[in-house]
């Protein structure tokens, strides 16, 4: 399995963007410098009022599929 974390600060009017259709895809750079790419539709549980803020982890199986996107503490 492959982890991957990242910072994300997204307003909630951006993230409007995903939520309509606008936008299928984040794109963010992870903590050591890779580009990583992933559904938009992942960051759903993480909306508040302010949008989505903070340092996430992602996990991938071996075939590249995401297991799970959890914020961290």
């Amino acid at each position: 399995m492959q982890k991957m974390t990242f910072s994300m600060h997204l307003s909630v009017e951006k993230y409007l963007q995903f939520y309509q259709g606008t936008a299928k895809n984040v794109i963010v750079k992870t903590d050591d410098g890779r580009t990583l790419k992933f559904p938009a539709s992942r960051l759903q549980g993480f909306v508040t009022k302010d949008g989505i803020t903070g340092q996430f982890e992602i996990l991938f199986d071996d075939n590249h599929k995401i297991v799970s996107l959890n914020r961290m503490a």
